[in-house]
């Protein structure tokens, strides 16, 4: 590609724009160059400098299939000949009929049979939030008021979704405006609690992801489900994440046999190409809206259904199956799998690896004992010094997130984990 006036595009950037997750003090200072990514291909970016690097936690845990994958642009590109955007209240369009059609088959018959669209993972949940509360007051349990999430969690940023979250850094400043839930750290914990006001119990199922891609234990979430069906709860699975093969397969819920009351889905449902939310639920909470307008769920969203979007996720859907996605993900989970147990074995400083299908956390630790300090952001400097070797990606904290898209190849999955570990000999010695 011809480079691009970087120094055009960062001074603009400096001087008007707000980065999430991001401190501008820093950020604004004369010496940093923020990356300008301008290009993509399958599993590559490329700056505006002419620099390739390996899309290592595919653009913030959105892009499956990779970058201009043709079947996808092609989508978009037809339903631009179109038209991009109509209203989704009053009216309806093909493509969100048949994506619905789609997302409610990949599950079992007369189980998740209502779709809800919306734009983000956040919107997903508060979507679930709100209908189960409303369902329980027309369902004549109006107690049935308080939500329960666990320790850790993370559901958006949204002050509803937030109110489940269980990290204070992301959340705690805002505690007295957000309603107020229930957190737990394990099954034992939900024992002591009041369950005839439980309106739903949330959770991201096999593993938590912004608490540091923390795993759950095996047979929790049956056990969960067990739970809720004993004591009349709902179930709210938050799949934003660990959605659209990430595990494996299709849905992490599928490994455990567990099917709930309410999935959020977004970041891979359009293969990581726009913005667009759903969130499924049964035929049961459905019925509970039917009635007089009093009944009406009066939630929405100005681009609810996108048709560009909703082009892209049906897209995305067909390449799961015309190029047996799941299937061909397999051999590169285990792979991973043997480059991180050999990542650990010989790079003192890297505690702990921790995978579920193709998402891993590489932790960080100045000893088996003792954690870096925060201050010195070793997980940061990791990251940044793992560009110079061609790879991008993010940490949480002193947590290397790895989870490419699913095109990546052996050898750019090599490349990867070498990646990071001259990184970490680098910052962290040895």
């Amino acid at each position: 590609m011809t480079p691009q006036n970087s120094n055009e595009t960062i001074a603009l950037d400096k001087a008007h724009l707000w980065h999430p997750f991001t401190q501008h003090r820093d950020w604004n200072v004369p010496e940093h160059e923020p990356l300008v990514l301008v290009e993509g291909e399958g599993a590559l970016l490329c700056d505006s400098e002419g620099h390739q690097y390996i899309d290592g936690n595919s653009s913030i845990w959105t892009n499956i299939h990779g970058h201009r994958h043709p079947k996808i642009d092609a989508a978009i590109r037809t339903q631009l000949d179109r038209v991009a955007h109509t209203s989704f209240l009053g009216f309806t369009h093909p493509l969100a009929a048949e994506l619905g059609r789609e997302l409610v088959s990949l599950w079992p018959e007369n189980t998740l049979t209502r779709v809800f669209f919306s734009d983000d993972g956040s919107t997903a949940v508060e979507v679930a939030l709100k209908m189960a509360v409303q369902f329980w007051q027309q369902s004549g349990q109006a107690e049935r008021t308080r939500f329960v999430a666990f320790s850790g969690a993370y559901h958006g940023d949204t002050m509803g979704a937030s109110s489940l979250g269980g990290i204070a850094t992301f959340h705690g400043r805002f505690s007295a405006w957000q309603f107020p839930a229930e957190h737990v750290a394990s099954l034992e914990e939900l024992n002591a609690l009041d369950a005839q006001t439980i309106a739903a119990v949330v959770i991201e199922p096999l593993m938590q992801g912004a608490a540091g891609m923390r795993l759950w234990p095996r047979g929790m979430l049956a056990e969960l489900r067990q739970w809720c069906d004993a004591h009349g709860v709902l179930l709210i699975l938050d799949e934003v994440m660990t959605g659209f093969g990430r595990t494996g397969r299709m849905f992490a819920c599928e490994h455990e046999g567990v099917i709930p009351d309410f999935i959020a889905l977004a970041k891979g449902l359009t293969g990581g190409y726009l913005p667009l939310a759903a969130t499924l639920t049964t035929e049961r909470v459905f019925e509970a809206f039917l009635g007089g307008p009093e009944r009406t769920l009066y939630y929405g969203h100005s681009y609810t259904a996108n048709q560009l979007g909703c082009a892209a996720a049906l897209a995305s859907l067909a390449i799961f199956r015309e190029e047996r996605v799941l299937e061909q993900l397999a051999p590169k989970i285990e792979l991973l799998r043997q480059l991180l147990a050999d990542l650990r074995e010989q790079e003192p400083q890297v505690a702990d690896v921790r995978q579920c299908g193709f998402i891993a956390g590489i932790e960080l630790r100045r000893s088996a004992q003792e954690p870096f300090p925060p201050g010195e952001m070793i997980g940061a400097k990791v990251c940044m010094a793992a560009r110079a070797h061609g790879l991008l990606t993010r940490p949480i904290r002193d947590t290397i997130v790895l989870m490419p898209p699913y095109c990546i190849t052996e050898t750019q999955l090599r490349t990867a984990v070498n990646a990071l570990a001259v990184s970490i000999r680098q910052v962290c010695g040895g």
